[in-house]
Parts: structure tokens; sequence; C-alpha cells
């Protein structure tokens, strides 16, 4: 720009001198000063385009390639059909590959046949690492999927009989988790210390004698729900969403969405994966406040965003 104003000036300064010399170097003048115009305009045009050049450049983002990530199909598979576009804005071409059970995401990702998966919690993780060696890290933590408790007969836990049966999903991960809620809602007592690895051995107190069923495959839940097996069902939200379920309007009792809940489903990935540029912008993406915003209105409150 600053040679703008000096081409300018220049100009300037020659229409000047023209028009001195009398009025019959009008013509001259003229020339001169449109001269001087076009050169400026051109001037003006060439560093504008250099700089919409320079703009477009720097807002194209990088070409990153292809992410192949695994998730069960509610919500993970949701959440990340909602990302997909988001993801293309910052060059990452995002394939899904979903699922319906808890085992095979993890063996795929071993065999490289994956480069994250989505469909987790941070204990069930863990145990999986432990149980199949798996090099496996978090990559980050993406929402809560509280789980609920349903039954066919009664419309409150108030309700539940001596001795009602209990059905529970056989994934050990989640019985600490399960046993700590019917904990706080005053239907168990646990023994001290027990957490989230308790298991039903740790149970102290069952004053209305609930007999627990943990042998039920997490995806077979809602079946179960379904036929009336049981006084009350245990389930997962994820599951509950596949089958149809609100957890909100349809569960007796629900989890705490509490956003300090151990229970955050995070992205995994193969250890030294977590610097990838391709999984550091799906995390990020994940984690966006678009996402967030759509975490909220679709699930309005079945699943919470992680912090």
């Amino acid at each position: 720009m600053k040679r703008i104003f000096k081409t300018l000036s220049v100009a300037g300064l020659s229409v000047g001198l023209l028009a001195a010399c009398g009025e019959g170097d009008n013509n001259n003048n003229n020339q001169a000063a449109n001269d001087g115009n076009a050169g400026n305009n051109e001037e003006v045009n060439n560093d504008a385009e250099e700089n919409n050049n320079e703009g477009n450049n720097e807002e194209a983002a990088e070409d990153l390639g292809e992410l192949v990530v695994g998730a069960t199909n509610v919500p993970h598979a949701e959440i990340l059909e909602f990302a997909q576009p988001l993801l293309e804005e910052e060059g990452v071409e995002l394939d899904i590959v979903t699922f319906n059970d808890y085992i095979l995401p993890n063996e795929a990702l071993d065999a490289g046949e994956l480069d994250a998966n989505y469909f987790q919690h941070i204990p069930y993780l863990e145990m999986q690492i432990e149980e199949n060696g798996y090099d496996f890290v978090n990559a980050g933590g993406i929402h809560i999927e509280p789980i609920g408790i349903y039954s066919q007969e009664y419309s409150s836990l108030d309700e539940l009989p001596e001795g009602a049966q209990i059905i529970m999903s056989d994934s050990v991960a989640d019985h600490g988790r399960i046993l700590m809620m019917l904990e706080d809602n005053g239907l168990i007592t646990l023994a001290e210390g027990a957490g989230i690895g308790a298991s039903i051995n740790d149970i102290e107190e069952n004053p209305n004698n609930f007999d627990f069923q943990a042998n039920v495959e997490a995806a077979l839940l809602p079946t179960a729900y379904e036929n009336g097996e049981g006084d009350a069902v245990l389930i997962n939200s994820n599951y509950a969403l596949d089958a149809g379920l609100n957890p909100l309007e349809d569960a007796i009792a629900l989890e705490s969405g509490d956003q300090d809940n151990p229970y955050v489903n995070v992205i995994a990935v193969n250890s030294g994966d977590e610097e990838d540029p391709r999984i550091v912008k799906l995390v990020e993406v994940l984690l966006s406040e678009e996402v967030r915003d759509f975490i909220v209105e679709e699930y309005d409150g079945a699943v919470v965003p992680a912090e």
C-alpha cells in the first residue's frame, strides 16, 4: 500500500507541472492523470488479488487423509456422522464402521483395521487392556451415557418387591457402577471402599433380598426388558436408545450424569497414535461447541457431553 501512496504522489506532481505549462496542455495533463490512475488501479487490483490468494491458502485446511473409526450405532455412530462434515473442513475424511457388540471394536483396533474406536468407557477400556494385553490409550473423553433401571411392572424403585429379580449386564466392568447406583438409591449397602470395582460379593446389606442376575450380554438387555424378564433390568443408554427406549421417560431411575462420572466414553487408539494429527482433530471436533450442542439437543439428557 505504501507503493500506491508514493505512485499517487508522483502522479499528482506530474499533473501539477503540466497544468503550470498552460491551458493548451490540458489534454496531455488529463492523459497523464488517466495513465497514472490506470497504473494505480492495476497495482491495487494486483495487490488485492495477491492478498486474496494468500487468505485462501491460509484458510484451506491441510489434507490429513482418511480416518477409520469403529463405533456402536447409538449414540456413537450418530455423533460421528454429525461430526463428519466438520472434520472434512479440517482436512479429515472420516470413515465410520459400526459394531453391535463390545468385543469386536477392540479386536479390530488391535488388528490395525481401525485407526480408533469410540464405544467404551474408561473402566471397560482398562479391563480390556489388562485381559487381552492391548496396547491402547485413551485419546480423549467425549460423553457419558447414564445407566437406567427399567421395569415392565413397577413405576418406581420403592415398588420393587421382596426378592425382586434384578437383571444386569455380564460385563464385569459395569458391575461396580450398577451396584454403586443401587446403593445411592438406598437399595443395598456395599463393603466400605468397594468403589467402582465392586462385585455382587461386596454387597453387605440387601434388606429386600434382591436376586441379582448378572449373566446377560449388554446388547440383549433391552430384549430381556421387552420380554418382561425379571422385575427390573439395568440397561446402558446406548443400547436403550438403539432399542427405541427413552431413558428419561422410560427408566424408573437413571444414573447421575455428573461430569465427574468415571464412565465417560472415550476415543481409544493404539499407543503412540494419540498424537496423530487426524486423532487430535477428531477429539477437538467431538469436544467442540457444535457437537456438544448436538448431543444435548438430540438426546435431551440421556447422553451427556463430557467437559
